[in-house]
């Protein structure tokens, strides 16, 4: 059980990047319909931004976009909370983004990045970027999603960050579960810390470690063995989670805005 594959299963959604059609690449040529475009073109746009994400220079790329307002005042220490989900979207980006085409309609751009064939899909394909111009310069994103970051402020990264934490942590938590009982079927009904569980290969050390999860997880035995208790609580309350979880070996969850602070079983 790795936290990780459950975060690649989430539905934190960084990049408003529009995947909806798939097209033909004898299709694929420049279209401009407009003569005074602004001296930044869409391409070179979409360019710098992936070469910033691949640098990993987060704060210059997401200024590109429409997250600008999501980003720019951040504190350091912010962005650092963020620098994982922000590393593993960069992860995913070719190191050669080979651009296909353009398409410039009044203050909508279009620009075809080719992606990357795949047994699914042996044929060269093409993945559309959106952009929008704003106040002369465009910018990788559509007008509504830029509404929705907007009003979010710099909260948007921060508050879908915890989102996707708290999502994580619950079902890693149930997942446990049956974790626990493979690992009490193989040693005589007697349960395992998170060290035993880990030098078993039932889980891996990435699912217990604060800087990915965002949580302080424990894993508390009976003296028998025969029972556990499992808890956790946000690494820094408001940034990189809200609630505090407790559960038990019957897998009693029980999770509250605890401030912080871990989550008695009466609560």
């Amino acid at each position: 059980m790795n936290l990780s594959d459950c975060r690649k299963a989430g539905s934190f959604q960084l990049l408003a990047i529009a995947a909806v059609a798939l097209i033909p690449f004898g299709f694929l040529t420049t279209l401009r319909a407009q003569t005074n475009a602004p001296q930044r073109p869409p391409t070179e746009v979409v360019r710098d931004f992936y070469k910033a994400m691949r640098e990993k220079r987060f704060k210059d790329a997401w200024a590109m976009t429409i997250y600008k307002p999501a980003v720019e005042d951040l504190t350091a220490e912010e962005m650092e909370d963020l620098r994982g989900i922000f590393e593993s979207r960069a992860a995913q980006i070719p190191q050669e983004v080979e651009i296909m085409g353009e398409q410039i309609t009044n203050n909508t751009a279009t620009v075809f990045v080719k992606v990357p064939s795949a047994e699914a899909t042996p044929q060269v394909t093409s993945q559309p970027v959106t952009l929008i111009l704003s106040n002369g310069a465009w910018i990788i994103g559509t007008d509504t999603d830029a509404a929705t970051v907007k009003r979010a402020g710099r909260r948007y990264f921060l508050d879908a960050l915890i989102t996707e934490n708290e999502g994580s942590i619950e079902d890693f938590l149930k997942g446990l579960i049956g974790v626990e009982a493979i690992y009490a079927a193989q040693h005589n009904g007697v349960f395992g810390d998170f060290a035993a569980l880990i030098k078993s290969g039932l889980l891996s050390e990435d699912a217990v470690d604060p800087k990915i999860t965002g949580y302080n997880l424990r894993l508390v035995l009976n003296p028998d063995g025969k029972a556990f208790v499992t808890a956790g609580e946000p690494t820094r309350y408001g940034h990189t989670g809200r609630l505090s979880y407790w559960m038990d070996q019957s897998g009693n969850l029980k999770n509250l805005d605890n401030k912080g602070k871990p989550l008695s079983p009466g609560k």
